[in-house]
């Protein structure tokens, strides 16, 4: 793609499948330690992601996504992102979110399992979070 274009591809790749190969105006991607947005002629950049909400814009239309950590790569214009896992926040189970923090025990038996059981945790409201966004409706947690 050339460097001097007015739009970004987007690539989003999980294990399983091909989620997203789209031309964007804007990315907005949940890196480890907090947010970068990326607009056409972006320097390049390969970088750790954290979990949480990845947005995309076209023209006035946002799309969500809820991505779990991974990497994404900045090159020519072409954002790519790898992940072991990547929703629609049309596609998040709010159930299985509300679940997920509902049935958490308040503290796990070992340091570890406390460790893991607070990330679970985090990662589901997260998907509440976006998945809530995307409709229209508030979620304060």
């Amino acid at each position: 793609m050339d460097s001097t274009s007015r739009s970004l591809q987007c690539v989003i790749v999980t294990p399983e499948r091909a989620v997203l190969d789209q031309a964007v105006d804007f990315v907005a991607l949940p890196m480890y330690d907090g947010e970068l947005g990326v607009l056409p002629g972006r320097a390049p950049l390969i970088g750790r992601l954290g979990y949480g909400e990845l947005r995309i814009r076209h023209g006035n239309q946002t799309t969500h996504f809820y991505v779990d950590s991974g990497f994404a790569q900045i090159r020519n214009n072409v954002v790519t992102v790898l992940t072991p896992r990547a929703l629609r926040a049309s596609e998040i189970d709010m159930h299985a979110a509300q679940d997920t923090l509902t049935r958490a025990e308040p503290t796990g038996p070992t340091s570890a399992a406390q460790t893991e059981l607070e990330k679970n945790q985090q990662r589901a409201r997260a998907q509440i979070r976006i998945a809530s966004r995307s409709r229209g409706e508030s979620y304060d947690r």
